[in-house]
């Protein structure tokens, strides 16, 4: 059985959770729902995401299960959180004892000031690699969706997350039921307009700069 925490704060970026969120409760789905996937906020208050989605967690920081995978969102919200002493000492604990630290986007940023992403390999959004780069006690790695390092897997921007959670759901459960999960969520992205775009204006399409 697998516990999945997705932390949420207000100006999360919507798809770099609910991204992973539909890949893990796609594998629990098919796995006869012997795993589980929850929201984890400071509060249980409504969160408004940064593009307006307004969601209700399932647990605060003080109240969800033992959680073996924990994924850290971005968005414009980390700015806030990253000094956060609540959410950051949190991400630490968890840390400690989750199976499986991931991120998406900024929430490298997160992990950086808890201390799980410090002397390792990241990725995160291309608009902030500097800036995590000049952060310290850090490997940016600036050329793939996503990077694993031991039990640390981070990723780029909005959508990369998807390929990360794909990733991880075949680490754990095998490569055939993560093309089962790939299969079923119809994830086969075919970009319209790629071709005739300059990268840049595509690269990081989406993550409010986040």
């Amino acid at each position: 059985m697998t516990t999945y925490g997705l932390l949420v704060f207000d100006e999360a970026e919507e798809l770099d959770f609910v991204g992973p969120w539909e890949v893990f409760t796609t594998s629990a789905n098919i796995r006869g729902n012997v795993d589980s996937a929850v929201l984890v906020a400071e509060r249980l208050d409504p969160v408004r995401c940064a593009k307006g989605l307004r969601v209700l967690p399932d647990h605060t920081l003080a109240s969800h299960p033992p959680l073996d995978v924990l994924l850290v969102p971005g968005g414009m919200g980390t700015r806030r959180e990253v000094a956060n002493g609540a959410v950051i000492d949190w991400i630490r604990a968890v840390s400690a004892t989750a199976a499986w630290i991931t991120s998406v986007c900024t929430g490298a940023l997160l992990l950086h000031e808890a201390g799980p992403a410090r002397d390792r390999r990241v990725a995160t959004h291309h608009a902030f690699e500097d800036q995590l780069q000049a952060r310290g006690d850090v490997t940016v790695v600036r050329d793939a969706r996503y990077v694993v390092d031991g039990n640390l897997v981070t990723s780029q921007g909005v959508s990369a997350g998807i390929d990360m959670a794909l990733w991880l759901v075949g680490a754990l459960h095998g490569r055939d039921h993560a093309r089962q999960v790939r299969r079923y969520i119809q994830y086969d992205p075919a970009p319209p307009y790629l071709a005739d775009e300059p990268i840049a204006s595509w690269r990081g399409a989406g993550c409010g700069a986040g």
